[in-house]
């Protein structure tokens, strides 16, 4: 009998899959970008809010929210041939804060998610990828019904730090999202080439 790493499909050298984090406030569209863009299946740990949690859980601006991340949401895109993106999706509630460090060692970067009617939600996000210098993007979703602010007002607003991407985005939009994982990919290159060289 065959063992079961025979069976498996061979490494291919040339081939590159990276770890990218999607993070951001309660209820700001982590699980739908993930759910978009993925090319497998999702893997989603959400649960039913419940009543003892409303208590906890600030939904000013997303009452009509049912579930929520209790781990990760894990999906992968193929950006370009040999090229791929294993995507987690943080949960967004302080409780959860201790799974972060886990999710984010070994990620090249992450994508920020912002919610300018909750635009205070992503702070700490920020201030976490700052202090570990870890590669990020803000990527502004636009709900409906929310006001279309320039990236320029958003980055002013979050005080990051000259060069840091910020874009506007539609989580349910597949090519949307693409344009933030491949912004963030650049970002991240750009970064660590500049750390080679200095």
């Amino acid at each position: 009998m065959a063992s079961a790493h025979s069976e498996q499909e061979p490494q291919n050298p040339d081939r590159l899959n990276l770890k990218i984090l999607v993070a951001g406030g309660f209820g700001v569209g982590k699980t739908t970008l993930v759910g978009t863009v993925s090319e497998i299946r999702p893997l989603r740990t959400e649960e039913r809010l419940t009543e003892a949690g409303r208590e906890v859980d600030d939904t000013g601006g997303v009452e009509q929210k049912t579930t929520t991340t209790v781990a990760m949401d894990f999906g992968r895109i193929t950006v370009r041939d040999g090229l791929s993106l294993y995507l987690f999706g943080t949960p967004g509630q302080d409780r959860f804060w201790f799974l972060w460090d886990e999710l984010a060692y070994g990620a090249l970067g992450a994508v920020v998610l912002a919610d300018t009617r909750r635009l205070e939600d992503c702070f700490p996000s920020v201030d976490y990828f700052e202090r570990r210098s870890i590669p990020f993007v803000v990527a502004v979703n636009c709900f409906h019904g929310s006001r279309r602010h320039a990236a320029e007002k958003v980055s002013l607003a979050l005080d990051l730090d000259a060069g840091t991407p910020v874009l506007l985005c539609d989580a349910r939009d597949r090519e949307s999202g693409k344009k933030v994982l491949i912004t963030l990919v650049e970002h991240a290159s750009r970064r660590h080439t500049a750390r080679l060289l200095a």
